[in-house]
């Protein structure tokens, strides 16, 4: 499902200054439904790695292969197509809109897709979702009305509107109370074994990390240890 060759990423400094190594060399590959962690202290280029996952940001050097679509040949349309069809976020924010229902928020993603399957089934496939996260008598509710735990399962909830293969989690839990953060591990990873996704979570919480299937954790940029 996912495939890194040789992935690098560097950055100009500014005011001309030497060019700063983000990632290094790179390789590593996760099969269709398989869980990972990526973990690694702050500055060792985890979110720069999630970024270039889920092709909001661009390799300087290597091949990203997501459900064997080299994505470093798309240009930013086809990038922005694919990333809205194939992969789910899950941000430490929640990014909810407050003014729309938990309902019309997971809706959201739906509304740039060409796809009328997609689009025809969108209200019932939310609904069951929505049920499966136990948000159902939430649904017409606004975001400022929910818990924190509640909040972050709406979005799990809209990242998986499209029928996404690969989920992606950047500190999912980090703003959650201890409970919450279990309750929220598990339910992704139910989700990852009902729903057939690839999860990968960039995570500083050891608990977490260990609850993957897999753990990749970087240094300096590089891949110090992929199991």
């Amino acid at each position: 499902m996912l495939k890194l060759s040789r992935v690098a990423k560097h950055y100009h400094a500014t005011g001309g200054g030497a060019e700063v190594c983000v990632l290094n060399d790179l390789s590593f590959d996760l099969a269709r439904g398989e869980s990972a962690a990526i973990i690694g202290p702050s500055g060792s280029g985890k979110s720069t790695l999630l970024n270039i996952i889920g092709t909001l940001d661009r390799p300087t050097a290597g091949e990203v292969l997501v459900d064997g679509q080299d994505v470093t040949r798309l240009d930013d349309l086809q990038l922005a197509a694919f990333r809205n069809r194939q992969i789910g976020f899950i941000f430490q924010a929640h990014h909810l809109l407050p003014h729309c229902t938990v309902l019309e928020n997971v809706l959201v993603p739906t509304l740039a897709t060409k796809d009328a399957a997609i689009r025809n089934g969108a209200v019932e496939r939310a609904q069951r979702l929505l049920e499966r996260v136990g948000l159902s008598p939430r649904a017409s509710h606004r975001p400022g009305q929910l818990s924190g735990g509640e909040r972050q399962r709406v979005a799990v909830v809209r990242a998986l509107i499209n029928g996404a293969k690969l989920l992606l989690a950047d500190e999912p839990t980090g703003a959650l109370d201890r409970a919450s953060a279990q309750n929220l591990a598990q339910l992704l990873l139910e989700l990852n074994r009902e729903e057939g996704v690839t999860l990968v979570v960039v995570t500083h919480a050891p608990d977490l990390a260990q609850k993957m299937g897999r753990v990749l954790e970087l240094q300096d940029g590089k891949l110090v240890n992929s199991p």
